[in-house]
């Protein structure tokens, strides 16, 4: 059974015993200065305005809800549509929020823009919008992510921004994440973290899930012209969690809706070389946040593993931890090599490259399709494009024919 929702986190930034603030004293007057800034805009009618001016004539909004005919004739049964953010100005949802932090940005004077980044859409994303206002952009990536996104670092980089390599820890998103908290810390007056999903401290896994909901309002409305009724599934990968919980969102009050958030299990969860948060974690405290994540008996947060480097984070956003022990959300998982699968198969069938990130929950439906009814309406949110994974596809299919040889 699931509760009543609340429609905000409380005053404390919290979502049941999620969220909160746990950062460096010197960061509280930054959080402060940002709820405040982010409360007066949510008054301003002249600043939505604005961010939707820009999602119409800059993101390309609204996105298609495309029916997968040939992708629903595989399975036999339902209908399948998906909700296109791989088109989106960038190549997927990042920008959404981007583009609403970073006017959030301007509105507070601040002309420094710091973020951080895994798979490279977020950092391109934010660039992107630097570029557009002319404002200093700094972003953080893994070195072992630089490695295979070079592409996105190329975008970046002639986009304006610095990327700086970090090399620490696992040279991941989580590394990346620490070293921007750092910057942060340093350079609190004069600089604007935007933080890429619904994770970090209050506010911003609220902020982030009101700038995404945007893909949940529009599948709302989609669905409503073209069958008349609401989806009867709705289906999301889920790393930090940002486009699930925008597609989620506008659809938590409504029963019928089923949700499933699918993360990523890695080479399965039963190893250590996973990412799957919910499945395999437990609550503690990362980067400002309460929140379940993967860590050792006494705390230590262990590294994730995923072949996406976008799923590649040991936590999550604290709602999602919130909606998952409510169980309004199922969160699933599947590993690297049914990712790989489903990128075929959606490639092949519909002509759509999904991002590995998006192919996870392709990967799902193997699981979810045979449980569903005729009649049922099932939406998977195709976050992104898969162009930046061609290398880390094509290797790893390669490397899949040279072990069957």
């Amino acid at each position: 059974m699931t509760t009543a929702l609340p429609s905000q986190p409380d005053a404390r930034g919290r979502f049941g015993p999620y969220g909160g603030r746990f950062v460096p004293e010197t960061l509280i007057p930054a959080l402060e200065e940002l709820e405040a800034a982010y409360a007066s805009a949510c008054q301003d009618p002249a600043f939505w305005d604005a961010y939707r001016s820009l999602l119409a004539e800059y993101v390309g909004r609204p996105t298609p809800l495309t029916y997968a005919e040939r992708l629903t004739a595989h399975f036999g049964r339902g209908r399948i549509y998906l909700k296109r953010e791989d088109l989106c100005h960038t190549g997927a949802h990042k920008i959404n929020n981007a583009l609403g932090q970073v006017l959030l940005a301007l509105r507070m004077g601040k002309r420094r823009i710091i973020a951080e980044t895994g798979a490279g859409q977020h950092g391109v994303a934010t660039a992107t919008a630097c570029a557009r206002f002319g404002l200093e952009c700094v972003v953080y990536m893994g070195a072992r992510d630089m490695e295979r996104q070079r592409l996105n670092v190329e975008r970046m980089q002639l986009l304006g921004a610095e990327v700086r390599a970090v090399r620490s820890g696992s040279a991941t998103l989580k590394d990346a994440t620490n070293e921007a908290i750092r910057d942060w810390v340093t350079n609190v007056r004069t600089t604007f973290y935007v933080i890429g999903s619904v994770v970090g401290p209050h506010p911003y896994p609220r902020l982030v899930r009101d700038f995404q909901r945007i893909i949940g309002d529009e599948v709302r409305e989609q669905m409503l012209r073209r069958e008349g009724r609401l989806p009867t599934h709705l289906v999301a990968c889920v790393g930090g969690g940002s486009n699930a919980i925008g597609l989620f969102y506008p659809f938590l009050q409504e029963p019928s809706v089923q949700l499933y958030g699918v993360e990523a299990a890695g080479l399965g969860l039963d190893t250590d070389h996973t990412a799957a948060t919910l499945s395999r974690g437990r609550p503690g405290v990362l980067h400002g946040a309460y929140s379940y994540l993967l860590q050792t008996p006494d705390g230590q947060v262990l590294p994730a593993h995923s072949i996406s480097a976008g799923l590649d984070y040991p936590g999550v956003g604290p709602e999602h931890s919130y909606l998952r022990d409510i169980r309004r959300v199922h969160y699933e998982a599947a590993t690297d090599s049914e990712a790989l699968q489903a990128v075929r198969l959606l490639t092949r069938l519909e002509g759509i490259l999904p991002a590995l990130e998006t192919a996870h929950a392709i990967a799902f439906l193997n699981r979810l399709m045979p449980e569903t009814n005729p009649e049922d309406l099932i939406v998977v949110n195709c976050s992104g494009r898969g162009d930046k994974d061609l290398a880390t596809i094509v290797s790893a299919f390669e490397e899949a024919e040279e072990d069957v040889a």
